[in-house]
């Protein structure tokens, strides 16, 4: 007999030792612990989105409990025992993408409460701003709600031109998320010098804005597929 052969017979030998061993270890029951998954279509870190907290068992789901998403941080009774710019600060983080919209109606309850009017200049600042936040908001959700329906690309056109917005948000404010601006008969500080000829020019871009979504959002067959007749009350 050859080296060679010898060399083979060996490793045939060896492969087979191998595979018995191998058959002998996936006899073997083996026991895992459970498993917990958060099962939903956002990370489970994400602020106010469904998720399922399932406790699996192998494959099979032993255990589930839904989270809808809610948050309560106390902020009524944090209210109770703070001054009104203080609460203001705590409303901003209600929704912090539309953060400005949510110190709008707290502002205009105490003011009504105090039997307070804020000038005419103030009111309409406000109204610019609120609508510039929820402008900001709502071109979040457009983009993100594509990206749930399978479209990737409208999510960065919005948050291209959400950037215009918030500039504009941080501009007058100080505070692209928080800015803490109203206060009671009136607003923080009066506009910078410039911003209403940016807003505008914003505006004009924001019109291409629209014009993008209409055509990758809600003209995509895929899209219409996935919305149309859905959640639909008989």
């Amino acid at each position: 007999m050859s080296i060679t052969d010898r060399v083979l017979g060996d490793r045939q030998r060896l492969a087979y030792i191998a595979s018995q061993a191998a058959d002998s270890r996936l006899n073997v029951e083996l026991e895992t612990e459970g498993m917990t998954l958060n099962i939903g279509p956002q990370h489970p870190a994400t602020h106010g989105t469904l998720r399922i907290i399932a406790r699996l068992d192998g494959e099979q789901v032993v255990w589930a409990e839904p989270s809808c998403g809610y948050m309560h941080r106390g902020y009524e009774k944090l209210a109770e025992v703070r001054t009104y710019p203080q609460v203001t600060t705590l409303v901003n983080r209600i929704d912090w993408l539309g953060s400005f919209a949510n110190e709008v109606p707290f502002i205009l309850a105490a003011e009504k409460l105090m039997d307070v009017e804020a000038p005419a200049r103030a009111q309409h600042i406000r109204t610019i701003l609120f609508e510039l936040s929820r402008i900001a908001n709502v071109s979040l959700f457009l983009g993100d709600l594509g990206v749930q329906m399978g479209a990737i690309t409208p999510v960065f056109f919005a948050f291209r031109d959400r950037e215009y917005v918030l500039n504009l948000i941080e501009g007058a404010t100080g505070g692209r998320f928080h800015p803490n601006f109203d206060r009671i008969g009136g607003l923080k500080d009066d506009l910078p010098k410039g911003w209403i000829a940016e807003t505008k020019a914003v505006m004009k871009k924001l019109r291409t804005f629209c014009d993008q979504i209409e055509e990758l959002l809600f003209g995509n067959e895929i899209f219409q597929s996935r919305t149309r007749g859905i959640g639909v009350i008989p």
